[in-house]
């Protein structure tokens, strides 16, 4: 499985942005998707996620704010980021989880400035 992420960029706080995550290669595999975000000196951590059936979860930070889901292609997911804070800023990164383990895709940076 391949993951190209896509969408990062600068924005004030408050406002908005959509990530984008699209999957090719053995989809079949796929059990879910997620994204994960890391700030620097920090710990990667776990955004949100979407499963093959479509539940979501999220981190507590961003619930609320931040939504996790699927495009009509269903290989896309999306990651719409609203009241952006100084502190989402972090490379966001998306992960599927798939029968043969776990695959990254680049990141991409997210800076939120005050």
């Amino acid at each position: 499985v391949q993951l190209q992420a896509s969408g990062g960029g600068l924005v004030q706080a408050g406002g908005s942005l959509r990530l984008s995550c699209a999957a090719s290669g053995s989809l079949f595999s796929i059990n879910g998707i997620g994204w994960y975000r890391q700030a620097p000196g920090k710990q990667r951590e776990l955004v949100a996620g979407i499963s093959n059936d479509d539940i979501t979860h999220y981190a507590d930070s961003v619930k609320g704010r931040f939504t996790i889901f699927r495009g009509d292609a269903k290989n896309t997911v999306y990651l719409q980021m609203n009241s952006l804070r100084p502190e989402d800023t972090a490379i966001y990164y998306c992960m599927s989880d798939t029968t043969y383990g776990h695959f990254w895709g680049q990141g991409t940076q997210v800076t939120v400035s005050s």
